[in-house]
């Protein structure tokens, strides 16, 4: 026959249940007010618009069919997809190789190396894009004094042709310490008992980092490539600067980000707008969450 715990046993364990949450509570309120209200409130908006007849009415899942078929969001889809796919493997095979010669103990001054490697990080993105811009002008900058000192004539980097790439360019100057810094610290964390194993069976350094350290930080790689799918999925900054020095390139729809900034701020289409960040962050996640579930099955 069980015995029933006495009222005073049990109330010290609610207290305790109720104190953790309390000390939760902070971070849910915070959490709740920045990240899942603007989501609700933004839901809450693309089933909305704005008519000019009858003002705002519910329109249910109109606006979503509505940017399936905009040409103008698949057109800037289509370009920050083909910016993802080549910027970040050549950003993350950069943040590799520096990692690996900065963890080989053979490179002279590595602390100095990973200083200034991750100093880029460091700087606004908008400060980055005003100097790149800067160095990019045919006309007043960088590539047009070494044309006029040199009597040579350097493509453009903000034509329409190379500013995606220019772009890609910025990004990956601001990107690399960060991601080499998550590659080493990862690198760190690998024991030195496998080290002195590969060593006793004559493993050269070759085969030390494709069987030991590349398989060690492959959750770390996994995390990398989803912060940088994201972060180019939600491309912005270094566009919207550019933006002003390139104005026959870089459109108001060149990123999906861009396009949703546009419609709200300059087109007042605020429904519209909630719909178009909505749609990409669902692409986001299932597409990070595609790598992650890859990502996994590779290490299991």
């Amino acid at each position: 026959m069980a015995v029933q715990q006495p009222i005073a046993d049990r109330a010290p364990r609610n207290r305790r249940r109720w104190t953790g949450w309390g000390f939760l509570a902070p971070f849910v309120a915070v959490f709740a007010l920045v990240f899942l209200a603007p989501i609700v409130y933004s839901v809450y908006l693309s089933l909305f618009r704005d008519q000019l007849i009858g003002g705002t009415s519910f329109v249910g899942l109109d606006n979503y069919t509505q940017v399936l078929g905009d040409d103008a969001f698949w057109e800037s889809l289509t370009r920050v997809g083909l910016f993802l796919v080549v910027q970040v493997p050549v950003m993350l095979l950069l943040a590799l190789l520096v990692a690996l010669a900065i963890d080989s103990g053979r490179l002279y001054g590595a602390s100095f190396f990973r200083i200034s490697i991750f100093l880029p990080y460091a700087v606004p993105a908008v400060v980055a894009s005003l100097m790149w811009g800067f160095m990019y002008g045919d006309r007043f900058g960088l590539v047009g004094n070494v044309n006029d000192a040199f009597g040579t004539s350097l493509p453009d980097p903000l034509s329409p042709t190379w500013v995606l790439a220019s772009i890609g360019n910025i990004v990956t100057w601001e990107f690399v310490g960060y991601n080499m810094l998550i590659f080493f610290a990862a690198l760190r964390t690998i024991p030195t008992s496998l080290y002195e194993a590969a060593s006793i069976d004559g493993a050269s350094e070759w085969r030390v980092i494709t069987s030991i350290k590349l398989p060690a930080i492959r959750g770390a790689l996994v995390v990398a490539t989803i912060f940088s799918i994201i972060g180019s999925f939600q491309l912005f900054n270094e566009p919207s600067i550019l933006q002003s020095l390139a104005p026959n390139a870089i459109t108001t729809d060149f990123t999906p980000n861009l396009y949703a900034y546009s419609l709200s701020f300059s087109g007042q289409q605020y429904n519209y707008s909630a719909t178009v960040a909505i749609v990409m962050g669902l692409v986001t996640m299932v597409i990070a969450y595609v790598v992650q579930l890859r990502g996994m099955r590779k290490e299991l």
